[in-house]
């Protein structure tokens, strides 16, 4: 296992430097440059002045050089600085932003597979019943609507129409007055919408492919004999069934580890949120080059991880992955 696992982050290496070498590509194609976001609205800015700060940040420099010389700052684990004019390191930014997005979307990831399971074992178990085409209408509506349109709705609905929660932020005004009890709840009433609708997609996926995957298991042979020896159904399912229809979850479950960060942008942007998903939306649209690549060099890093520990445990289930035969 060892040796598999040392293979694997020996292969990670050269697949991480093409992704970045992609992305740094294709962001510096897209329209527009960071000294124009920055002196579009400053009529006095003269050519020469945006030519000296294209060659400030390195913008001057042919597009090979500013891989090169960005490479050389990541290997060190230097993002750069911001172009934004705080100037600040892009470590300094992601630092203070990534426990909001990463405690909101765990929150949401336990809430996705802690319910999605039960739901698919449950529209297994009871196929073709009222209950299995109800849950198969929840998840049609779940792929359906689109995030942001579920999310503005919500808004309109619970925050302006009845005013029962708050629409933006982690906390309402005021708040570091409050008591730690009444700073929690207000914390937690501003959670509720955003992990609602960080959640609501992905359970409507999660629940039908773990019902596929129940459905597929009960077929087999191994099912059909344990209820032949009078095993009741609950053991059948919960203690023969479910650990085999659990096994291609693990994959689904490694993937979620880069949707930490970059599944969260439209939701902290609608909602306002202070995290990581925000400030990747304002980089963007301030064509912030090091805090953009910074973060998708972070999202990168954690796509090959979810891989590689999706691959770890189907080779500790499975002798004949980590031995090269399957």
């Amino acid at each position: 296992m060892a040796a598999y696992i040392l293979k694997r982050l020996l292969a990670m290496i050269p697949l991480l430097f093409g992704i970045t070498l992609i992305t740094f590509v294709v962001i510096r194609l897209a329209p527009g440059e960071p000294v124009e976001a920055m002196t579009a609205m400053s009529p006095k800015i003269t050519a020469e002045t945006r030519e000296r700060l294209r060659e400030f940040y390195g913008l001057d420099k042919p597009l090979h050089e500013q891989y090169v010389s960005w490479v050389g700052r990541i290997v060190k684990l230097d993002f750069g600085r911001s172009f934004a004019p705080d100037n600040r390191p892009v470590t300094d930014k992601i630092a203070e932003r990534i426990p909001v997005t990463l405690s909101l979307n765990i929150i949401a990831l336990i809430l996705e597979f802690g319910l999605a399971i039960p739901i698919g074992i449950f529209a297994a178990t009871h196929r073709d019943t009222i209950y299995d085409k109800g849950i198969t209408l929840f998840v049609f509506l779940g792929f359906a609507v689109p995030t942001f349109w579920l999310a503005l709705l919500l808004m309109y609905l619970f925050g302006v129409k009845l005013g029962w929660l708050p629409i933006s932020g982690l906390h309402s005004l005021g708040s570091e007055n409050l008591s730690p009890p009444a700073w929690f709840a207000d914390m937690v009433k501003h959670l509720v919408l955003p992990v609602f609708v960080a959640t609501f997609g992905s359970l409507a996926g999660l629940s039908r492919y773990m019902r596929s995957n129940m459905l597929e298991v009960i077929r087999q042979d191994y099912i059909t004999t344990a209820r032949a020896k009078g095993l009741s159904e609950r053991v059948v399912i919960y203690r023969h069934a479910l650990r085999n229809a659990l096994l291609p979850v693990i994959t689904l479950l490694g993937f979620s580890l880069p949707g930490l960060i970059g599944g969260s942008v439209i939701f902290e942007t609608i909602f306002a949120i202070p995290g990581m998903g925000q400030l990747f939306y304002q980089g963007v649209m301030a064509r912030d080059y090091p805090l953009v690549m910074g973060i998708l060099v972070i999202g990168a890093f954690l796509t090959l991880i979810g891989n590689l520990l999706a691959d770890v445990c189907y080779a500790m289930a499975d002798p004949r992955i980590r031995h090269g035969r399957g």
